[in-house]
């Protein structure tokens, strides 16, 4: 079943596969080759019952691309600025 090495097929790696007490007991294991992009299958009775994936790596808010808040018709610092003139 577990096995401390992610196994490599063709160039891509296999899942690894768990039992439900292997994980209880390697858990420590388990979680650093989730941390390092591997996916872990866990069985309880001979039958799959989780998969334990990494989570997808987001850049902060704060260097997302935004782009920019348009709406058609009017300019609304050009209206302000009437507003201002009259």
């Amino acid at each position: 079943m577990y096995t401390n090495q992610p196994r490599l097929f063709i160039g891509y790696y296999l899942m690894l596969e768990t039992t439900f007490t292997e994980l209880r007991k390697n858990a420590k294991l388990l979680f650093d080759a989730v941390e390092q992009g591997d996916t872990v299958r866990v069985y309880r009775k001979g039958k799959p019952i989780a998969h334990i994936v990494p989570v997808a790596k987001e850049l902060p808010s704060w260097k997302q691309e935004i782009k920019p808040f348009t709406i058609k018709g009017l300019s609304l610092s050009k209206e302000i600025q009437k507003d201002r003139m009259d």
